[in-house]
């Protein structure tokens, strides 16, 4: 976690034995796979952005930890749930041993492929593709 931003390890050394475990690979792969990413705890959470653009990000639940891809459904991939009423997927963790790291990294190259608006969504109205979607 050297190159990772200190609010993102100040979060991971606040986490409990359970969770810690799950959050501290799922913050391996994403940092391994969205180098070029901007992240930061976000809304209480660390969160990966493109161009000011949500993509990825994880945070404790209080049964699970929940890996959540702004623009997941478009992904149309096994393994992701829909989350919400916009585009939103996620998938949630009790132990680190259901975390599947190919399928992590293939979701998190579509993350950087198919992106929906969310940047902007006050000023659009609501949400409007940005990258590789159709409305």
């Amino acid at each position: 976690m050297s190159g990772t931003p200190d609010d993102i390890r100040a979060y991971h050394e606040r986490l409990d034995a359970e969770s810690r475990p799950i959050c501290d690979l799922l913050l391996e792969v994403i940092e391994q796979e969205l180098p070029d990413a901007e992240r930061k705890v976000w809304h209480a959470h660390p969160v990966w952005f493109f161009d000011g653009n949500p993509v990825v990000g994880y945070d404790r639940l209080k049964a699970s930890v929940r890996l959540l891809f702004w623009s997941g459904q478009a992904f149309e991939e096994p393994g992701l749930h829909a989350e919400g009423s916009f585009q939103a997927a996620e998938a949630r963790y009790t132990s680190v041993e259901q975390i599947e790291v190919e399928a992590l990294r293939r979701w998190l190259a579509k993350s950087r492929e198919l992106q929906w608006n969310y940047r902007d969504i006050r000023k659009n109205r609501g949400l409007v593709p940005l990258r590789g979607v159709e409305a």
